[in-house]
């Protein structure tokens, strides 16, 4: 009738993070399967080298110079530590898929708990799927200065992608991310150019360039400069969304969260230093007659420190490859994260048609239908091109409000909770964590702020932030369907599993 004791000792030990998962009323369904190193590669290429930093180097540089660039990363990096170590103890507490959202529920009691894992749902969901989309229209951009100086520069006669090809390449990067070494640079990059800028130009520099940007105030183009750390700075709960995939992930999540923190601080300061020591010509960088049209200017630097050494943009083409392979694997890892929110959401019936985005592939166990639901939103939201020429700067903003806001519910939520609700995790902040959660809470209220405002003066239809209007007529709708509807029925996060039948 019943098993032997030999048996009994046979079945192998569950999981920590799986036996966390079932306590919390969750069944596994995803493979669990990744390391800690696993889980680490997808956090780090998330927020990956080039990403964040490449596509608004140039305009950063521009607004108030090198000197607060170079400084403002380690700013960023100072303040995102805060963020960090306080997701971080959430993430050793809730190792589940649903991550964000499900913290939110579950820190803000009974009565609040529904509205804020609806909030943080949403918010979380927005900065994904558009964070999908900034990974294919850099990695387009990088490709469209590839091309032309694999066709003889702009000064000879290259072909320049005009706007439908680049939506096209948009496209087709979004399409690859569901279908399928920053080292080298840092290093080879100023070695690589003739002349090198001082240290005290790096470090020092301070100038705004009025002209070209429309900001004559020092402090807000100071502000502006932030924004590209600010953007990079994010991304490090890909390894949350993936604990429920993720071997003893009640452990492993919060250490590959502060490593991915650690690692791009470091190598994304090294990498600004690089390319701003390597700078030949600072005007010309900008100059739309130059051999990149002043389109894209980490590309003008690689042209000018390569073939101002061996007269030839062979190298420049190269290392630009080496940075469109890094946001085509950070857009897979964005599509990979966002997919899981999808999932998580849809699992507990938060998303129109949710039956369809929950189901998993029967073979990969992997959810399939969410994939694709997050790369055709992105191809929608990349429609604009044709027309606007500010798209980027709107994705960008709605991607690190929506992702990064999504962080500050949980925070707030743990920082205002009582301590004797909270079962801690292997990681445990103790006393520590109002301050610290206090410090994250006020930092992400701040980076939040900052990305709504215009980025270009005069404000016109081409220089106009339309972020706050976009996001203005999403989350209106999102919080009317709860005042109207969902606030009925969601309970957030649902559970999948009776814990009594899981008892011994």
């Amino acid at each position: 009738m019943g098993h032997s004791q030999q048996e009994i000792l046979q079945i192998p030990e569950m999981d920590s993070g799986e036996k966390r998962l079932n306590e919390l009323g969750y069944k596994q369904e995803l493979r669990r399967e990744m390391t800690l190193f696993k889980t680490l590669a997808i956090s780090f290429s998330t927020m990956t080298l080039f990403t964040g930093i490449t596509p608004l180097y140039g305009s950063s540089l521009l607004y108030a110079g090198p000197a607060s660039l170079v400084w403002g990363w380690v700013v960023v990096s100072f303040f995102t530590w805060f963020v960090g170590i306080a997701m971080a103890e959430i993430c050793s507490s809730f190792p589940t898929t649903g991550s964000l959202y499900f913290w939110a529920a579950h820190l803000a009691g009974p009565k609040w708990g529904p509205f804020a894992s609806w909030c943080c749902a949403w918010l979380e969901t927005i900065g994904l799927v558009a964070g999908i989309g900034t990974q294919a229209y850099a990695g387009s951009q990088t490709l469209q200065s590839i091309i032309l100086l694999c066709t003889g520069t702009n000064k000879g006669g290259g072909y320049f992608a005009p706007k439908w090809l680049f939506l096209l390449m948009y496209k087709l990067d979004l399409l690859t991310y569901v279908c399928f070494g920053g080292l080298v640079i840092v290093i080879m990059l100023p070695l690589v150019a003739r002349t090198t800028q001082s240290a005290s130009y790096v470090f020092t520099k301070f100038d705004t360039s009025s002209e070209l940007t429309g900001v004559s105030s020092k402090p807000y183009a100071v502000i502006l400069s932030f924004l590209v750390s600010q953007y990079s700075l994010y991304g490090y709960d890909a390894a949350a969304h993936l604990t429920e995939e993720t071997k003893d992930a009640d452990k492993n999540g919060p250490i590959a969260i502060l490593c991915s923190i650690g690692i791009i601080s470091v190598f994304g300061w090294a990498y600004i230093l690089a390319l701003t020591f390597s700078i030949q010509d600072f005007s010309y960088l900008y100059d739309t007659s130059n051999e990149t049209a002043g389109a894209f200017v980490p590309a003008q630097i690689l042209y000018d420190a390569f073939h101002g050494r061996y007269g030839s943009s062979t190298g420049a083409i190269i290392l630009l490859f080496i940075i469109w392979g890094s946001f085509f694997f950070g857009g897979l890892s964005i599509t990979t994260s966002a997919a899981r929110v999808v999932y998580a959401l849809s699992r507990d019936k938060g998303i129109p048609f949710s039956s369809v985005w929950r189901k998993i592939h029967p073979k990969h166990k992997v959810p399939s239908n969410a994939v694709w639901l997050c790369a055709s939103i992105c191809i929608l939201l990349g429609l604009p091109i044709l027309k606007v020429n500010v798209v980027f700067t709107a994705i960008t903003s709605i991607c690190t409000i929506g992702w990064v806001g999504g962080y500050a519910v949980p925070i707030f939520a743990r920082m205002v909770m009582s301590d004797k609700n909270f079962k801690a995790g292997p990681f445990y902040l103790g006393k520590a964590r109002r301050p610290v959660c206090l410090v994250a809470f006020l930092w992400i209220c701040y980076t939040c702020s900052v990305f709504l405002l215009p980025v270009y003066y005069p404000i016109n239809w081409d220089t106009f932030n339309y972020a706050p209007v976009a996001l203005g007529v999403v989350l209106g709708l999102i919080m009317l369907w709860w005042v109207l509807d969902a606030r009925k029925w969601f309970r957030g996060p649902v559970r999948n599993i009776d814990i009594q039948n899981e008892k011994v």
